[in-house]
């Protein structure tokens, strides 16, 4: 749904990096070299921004009830 607070496996905040990464990702850079520049070098956290699909926007159609 959202981005992890905290990698998983290692436990590194990683939340206040999904921004950047998604905004410069979706202008065409290449998704590599952006990760390098925000800093994550840890597969364990490269892979859930590659695992990640955004669908809190698809959930908030729906209403709890």
């Amino acid at each position: 749904m959202i981005i992890p607070i905290r990698c998983f496996s290692c436990g590194k905040p990683i939340a206040q990096l999904w921004e950047e990464y998604k905004t410069r990702t979706e202008k065409g850079e290449e998704p590599k070299k952006v990760m390098k520049d925000v800093g994550l070098e840890r597969y364990c956290c490269k892979a859930i921004f590659l695992g990640h699909i955004d669908l809190i926007d698809t959930v908030a159609k729906f209403k709890k009830a």
